[in-house]
This record gives C-alpha cells, sequence and structure tokens, in this order.
C-alpha cells in the first residue's frame, strides 16, 4: 500500500528527497492531483509514463514554483507570457511556450515547447520550493481515466509505482488547468480548463479555440498539449451525454437505455421526477464554479456504484462550463 501522509514539513521533505531520488510523487493542486517527477531527469519522467500507461506521444506539465523557476524551463518568455503570468500565476493556467535545452525531448513527447505552469496549492507550492527543481506532473491517474481531485482518488489508482501521496485535501478547481498555446500571433486554447476563455481574453486579448488535436501541427495524431485526444477523463462505467438539461420526456432516452443500473450525473437540484437510479448533483444552485469542483469527485462515486450506465445532462457552455463539457464529451466518447 502506498503511504498517504499529511503535509508537514517532515513529510514534505520526504517527498521533495523522493523526486530528486528520480521516484514518484503524488502531491494536491488546485485543479486535480498531480504524478509528479523532476523535470529535468529523463528516467524519472519514464516512470510517469509507466505508471500511469500513457503513451510517450502526448507531452506532460512541467510544474514550476514562480516565473524565476519558469524561465529554466522556457528558452524565451515574451511580454504576453510574462502579462499572463503576473495576473494568473498561481492558478490553473498552463502556457506553451519555446523549451529550455535542459527540458529532455521525453517530457514534451520532442515537441519544440513545453507546457508550464505555477499551481495554486499551498502544499504543490511548498514542495516545489522543498525541491528546488521543476516537477513534471500529469494528473494521478491510468490514462484515460477520471482525474483525481481527492487523495483517496489516487490511492484507488494505484497500489505501486509511488513511493508516497501527499494528501492536500479536496482540490477546490476541480478540473485541469486550461492549456495556452503562445506560439502564433493569436493565443489558442488547446484545453479548456480552470481559467475560463473570457478571463483570459480580458486580459490578452482575443485567444481562440483548437479545433483538432494537433493544433497548428502537422501531424492529426499528435496532440501539443495534454487532454487533447478525443477519449479521455472516462470513468470504468460507460457514460452517456444527454442531449440537453434534464431528462427527456418521456423517459427513457433515446437510444434505449440497456438493461441493467442506470445513475444521473445532474447539472442542477432537484432531482428530476422520474428517476429511481442513483443520482450526483454538480451544483444545487446551478453555479459553474462549484459544478467543476464536484464533476470528478460525483464521476467517482457513480463509478463505485457498480452501475451499467452514468447518463450525463450538459451544462451551459460558458465560462468553466466549456471545460465540463469537454470532460464529459470525451468521457462520452471513450471506448469501454
Amino acid at each position: 500500500m502506498i503511504p498517504v501522509l499529511q503535509p508537514t514539513p517532515e513529510n514534505l521533505r520526504l517527498a521533495a528527497d523522493c523526486l530528486a531520488r528520480g521516484e514518484l510523487v503524488a502531491f494536491p493542486t488546485e485543479t486535480v492531483y498531480g504524478l509528479g517527477a523532476h523535470a529535468f531527469r529523463p528516467e524519472a519522467l519514464a516512470r510517469i509514463f509507466e505508471a500511469k500507461r500513457r503513451p510517450f506521444f502526448d507531452p506532460l506539465i512541467v510544474h514550476v514554483e514562480d516565473a524565476a523557476m519558469a524561465a529554466r524551463v522556457c528558452a524565451r518568455i515574451d511580454a504576453r507570457a510574462r502579462l499572463l503570468m503576473e495576473r494568473f500565476w498561481p492558478g490553473p493556467l498552463t502556457l506553451v511556450l519555446p523549451k529550455a535545452d535542459a527540458v529532455p525531448g521525453i517530457a514534451v513527447s520532442g515537441l519544440p515547447t513545453v507546457a508550464v505552469r505555477m499551481p495554486d496549492h499551498p502544499v504543490a507550492l511548498a514542495l516545489l520550493r522543498a525541491c528546488g527543481f521543476p516537477v513534471a506532473a500529469p494528473s494521478a491517474n491510468p490514462f484515460g481515466r477520471l482525474s483525481p481531485t481527492a487523495a483517496a482518488h489516487v490511492a484507488a489508482h494505484f497500489d505501486e509505482g509511488l513511493s508516497l501521496i501527499l494528501d492536500g485535501g479536496h482540490c477546490a478547481v476541480g478540473v485541469e488547468s486550461t492549456i495556452l498555446s503562445l506560439e502564433g500571433e493569436t493565443p489558442v486554447i488547446l484545453r479548456a480548463g480552470g481559467l475560463s476563455r473570457e478571463d483570459i481574453e480580458a486580459v490578452a486579448g482575443p485567444v481562440s479555440l483548437s479545433a483538432s488535436p494537433s493544433g497548428s501541427g502537422a501531424d492529426p495524431g499528435r496532440p501539443l498539449a495534454p487532454g487533447q485526444l478525443p477519449s479521455h477523463y472516462a470513468p470504468r462505467t460507460p457514460l452517456r451525454l444527454l442531449p440537453r438539461p434534464g431528462l427527456p420526456s418521456p423517459f427513457p432516452p433515446s437510444p434505449p437505455l440497456p438493461e441493467g443500473a442506470t445513475g444521473l450525473l445532474a447539472f442542477r437540484g432537484p432531482v428530476p421526477a422520474g428517476f429511481a437510479g442513483p443520482v450526483e448533483i454538480l451544483s444545487d444552485a446551478g453555479d459553474l464554479r462549484e459544478a467543476a469542483a464536484n464533476l470528478f469527485a460525483c464521476l467517482h462515486r457513480l463509478d463505485g456504484r457498480g452501475l451499467d450506465l452514468i447518463l450525463a445532462e450538459p451544462v451551459p457552455e460558458t465560462g468553466l462550463g466549456l471545460a465540463i463539457m469537454d470532460r464529459l464529451r470525451k468521457a462520452a466518447a471513450a471506448r469501454h
């Protein structure tokens, strides 16, 4: 069993020592729990891909303590990037910038760019300070499965491969960071996440949304950032996205439900009349920030009920709703 430790100064030092030796450590951020490795050690990074069963063509995000540490990871940080760092770091914004030579190719899947962010969580920042080096960390789950927003989720995913898990409580944002590429003249959101498009545009001007997994890359099957594959964030239980909020009338929805137990992931309360299965409500008040924070925890609970199907209501695609719908569509696209 992998030890789950409270983030005391002694345990933070222990975690930093493990990372310095090339071992893996899971730790909390404001978005989801990360599976961390020393960002400058290729053999440590390879352990991430092995533990997660993650394809090597999917790049990692490098976590830094501050802009000064980001300068060790990035070959160039232009004025736009500095403005966004000043406004949104620490926070759920990952910037894609030219990579420094010190970053191993395995961290970026051979790309000339690196995804970098400063997390807004006291445990993550304390760990980075104790390390003194950048930490590459995708979500601490098997590749393609539900992201962890609590230490218990990580412990349920892994029984080996990690030295320890730092328990920092429930993740406040609850969905992964927004990934913004600054390669071109117009910034491009490669993955919707915990920072809304509207908030970014208020600072940086117009941004566009990537329409394909490769963005502007030449290979249409090669992602430029994590979370761009069409099937991702999936529970073990098959998930079907409803066409509109609320259960259709008459129930069941089309196509017909398979025989067996069905659960519902509802956007807001109250529980719909006529539905007898287990229900998880993202936000009683219909608040998108609360819904994002609860998304993966609700899906984990439904996934643990032994169901045959999860139905998911859509949410408005404004603000954090864009990130929620991105996760639900990719969960529904998964092949089980």
